[in-house]
């Protein structure tokens, strides 16, 4: 009796051996922000960026200008200001500076804000693409080369796949 039962859990594990080797886990990797950088979208949100970020920079160059001259006009006037003149004046550079650093903080949301926009389905496309390409490949886990500490030759590279099916060279 006592043998039938080791000859029964014997051929259990085997049996359970053979599924397990037969269930082979594929893993794959790819370097995502390359991947992002070889998409042509990723160049025009780029260039679209910079043009708003030139204009930006335009126009707190021309506000700090007039800051600039503003003072210096005061400076060179001051002894020969009355003190309500002076001191509206001040008040009036002060206010100046002011707008300038609201400005400049504003300006640097709303480029942050715009690149977040214009990215995202950028993002989104590529991951996407990453998940089509990995079902098509039979990949149970996808890993970013960036964060991945090791990766074994087994482990396979999606990302000339990923980017043959966006046509990208």
């Amino acid at each position: 009796m006592k043998s039938v039962f080791k000859i029964c859990l014997i051929a259990i594990m085997l049996v359970s051996a053979g599924l397990v080797q037969a269930q082979t886990l594929k893993f794959a990797h790819i370097d995502s922000q390359a991947l992002i950088q070889a998409m042509p979208e990723t160049a025009a949100a780029q260039k679209t960026l910079e043009e708003q970020a030139k204009g930006l920079e335009d126009q707190l160059a021309s506000m700090q200008q007039e800051f600039q001259s503003k003072l210096a006009e005061y400076t060179q006037k001051a002894d020969s200001l009355t003190d309500i003149v002076r001191e509206s004046k001040e008040e009036d550079l002060q206010n100046l500076q002011q707008r300038i650093q609201s400005f400049n903080s504003t300006a640097s949301q709303k480029l942050q804000q715009k690149q977040g926009e214009l990215m995202q389905p950028i993002f989104n496309k590529a991951n996407e693409m990453i998940e089509v390409v990995a079902k098509e490949q039979g990949v149970v886990y996808v890993f970013d080369s960036n964060a991945v500490l090791y990766k074994s030759n087994t482990s396979i590279d999606l990302l000339p796949l990923v980017k043959a099916k966006l046509g990208i060279q």
